[in-house]
């Protein structure tokens, strides 16, 4: 009787390690599929998608129809980071801060992670085209197409990629102004330029930042001759500039009032300020400040858009 008690409980015992080893493997696929779709930059497209399709309804907002605009936006981008990685493995492996990527860590395979972009590329165009308006849809398409077949390849030639990524990265506000009727207003153009002109000092920061391990890789983030960094930082403080002229818009064409312009004018000298200090100093702790100073402006300004200017 003891021995079958003891049977039974060994059985008991394997079964257990069995579920927990289907566990971990379960979660240790979905983190896999967070990195590969690059969730932290896939949350921003969702971000800057949602301002815009709020920004662009009037009167109450149709729920059913933002959510899928989101969740459509959501999947084309997260298709362009899962086949951007494909497309960059070998780069991957040389890097300290994108090695344990999923692919490039051979945690999975490329034939995987091509199955599961073309399935949100496909997924995400076709809820948008049938859900939204067809042109939310092609400008997702448009972005997608910009990301993989132009950005990404130039980033082994010549430093002109962080525009054109900043380009694609620009484009998901319009989807969520689009998608509410299929027009364009200043308000979409507003927004594309308020994300386009954002990502330059943010990405050059990054880019200068790792400026060492993107260079060890092959990457041309940075103009080939500027070792001292004179011109990035003076880009990052033009585009800051232009920032600020982005934001003003709003309360000159009597959309944002002096509520707006208050809060757009607190968030754009912190990001002018930051910039004048990396173009001082250009040292690591400076673009690391402009840095962290551009994720504070980002959902701070974008606040004020969407609390303090009228439709």
């Amino acid at each position: 009787m003891n021995e079958i008690t003891q049977l039974e409980g060994m059985e008991g015992n394997q079964a257990q390690r069995q579920g927990s080893i289907e566990e971990a493997g379960l979660a240790g696929f979905v983190g896999d599929v967070m990195l590969l779709v690059k969730a932290r930059l896939t949350l921003l497209v969702v971000i800057t998608t949602f301002v815009g399709f709020c920004m662009a309804s009037r009167g109450s907002l149709d729920w059913a129809q933002l959510a899928h605009t989101v969740v459509g936006t959501a999947l084309v981008a997260a298709a362009a980071a899962a086949f951007n990685q494909v497309l960059e493995i070998n780069v991957d492996r040389l890097m300290e801060r994108t090695r344990q990527r999923p692919i490039a860590a051979g945690r999975m395979t490329k034939k995987t992670a091509i199955l599961l972009g073309s399935i949100m590329a496909i997924g995400g165009f076709a809820q948008l085209a049938i859900a939204t308006t067809w042109v939310a849809a092609y400008l997702s398409a448009a972005s997608f197409l910009i990301y993989i077949l132009f950005y990404t390849p130039m980033k082994r030639h010549t430093a002109l990629c962080v525009t054109i990524g900043a380009v694609s990265g620009a484009i998901p506000p319009v989807i969520g102004w689009t998608a509410v009727d299929g027009s364009f207003g200043i308000g979409a153009w507003v927004l594309f330029g308020i994300l386009f002109a954002w990502q330059m000092p943010h990405f050059l920061a990054i880019a200068w930042m790792y400026r060492d391990e993107y260079s060890q890789a092959g990457f041309v983030m940075l103009p080939r001759k500027d070792f001292s960094g004179a011109w990035t930082a003076a880009q990052a403080l033009l585009y800051s500039v232009a920032l600020t002229a982005c934001t003003l818009v709003p309360f000159f064409t009597g959309e944002g009032g002096a509520l707006y312009l208050t809060g757009a004018l607190v968030f754009d000298l912190l990001m002018v300020a930051c910039s004048i200090y990396f173009m001082v100093q250009r040292t690591r702790q400076a673009a690391r400040l402009l840095f962290f100073s551009s994720i504070v402006y980002l959902p701070g300004l974008l606040l004020c858009l969407m609390v303090f200017t009228k439709p």
